[in-house]
């Protein structure tokens, strides 16, 4: 009789998720720092600690964070989204960094061109698998896509007018990360779609 009643009441469990939407932090972490970086590429000001510390502590880490937390949501597409480009932006800036501390030789172009085509790549398949997902995620991986080839063609070609034009995308593509993490945020302080996200 026993076992009868604690297996109803089991039954009756119902486990919810009641913590944070941590996407949303990720996806302003990606937003406002791959703005500042392309504030640089589109020739507004030069390299510095701005764009450094950014890279490391919020496009970095807060989104290693971030995956981390969607890991615990069972959210793969999340995780393996913000512990990459966390860590894209942490490697990115050590490899501007190593040089100058004289821990290596400086980056030649053609493996610099090598690292932003797979980042490129993988962030294509990335995008294909948001086709699944919503439209604002889709806009978001789309330009990500468009910005690492324009980035790597820049680069391989030495044409600052293409590195320009890409600093002049990235920042568009930053700030819709930007927006799709402040709606989310929005949206659910508010409890309804203020920010139409698709």
């Amino acid at each position: 009789m026993t076992e009868a009643v604690d297996e109803v009441f089991l039954n009756e469990i119902k486990i919810t998720d009641r913590t944070a939407n941590a996407g949303a932090l990720g996806l302003m972490a990606f937003g406002m720092t791959t703005i500042i970086l392309n504030l640089h590429n589109a020739g507004l000001f030069g390299m510095g600690s701005v764009i450094f510390a950014m890279g490391i502590f919020y496009g970095g880490l807060a989104q290693v964070i971030v995956g981390i937390l969607e890991w615990k949501k069972s959210n793969t597409f999340g995780m393996a989204a913000f512990v990459s480009y966390g860590f894209f932006w942490i490697i990115l800036v050590m490899i501007l960094l190593m040089p100058t501390l004289g821990w290596t030789p400086a980056f030649d172009k053609m493996s610099f061109v090598a690292f932003l085509t797979l980042w490129g790549i993988f962030s294509l398949v990335m995008f294909v698998i948001t086709l699944r997902l919503s439209k604002a995620l889709q806009v978001v991986f789309g330009s990500v896509v468009i910005l690492f080839f324009m980035l790597a063609i820049g680069n391989f070609l030495g044409s600052q007018l293409i590195l320009t034009f890409a600093g002049i995308e990235g920042i568009i593509c930053g700030a819709t990360a930007l927006y799709t993490g402040l709606g989310e945020v929005m949206n659910e302080v508010y409890k309804e779609k203020i920010v139409k996200l698709g």
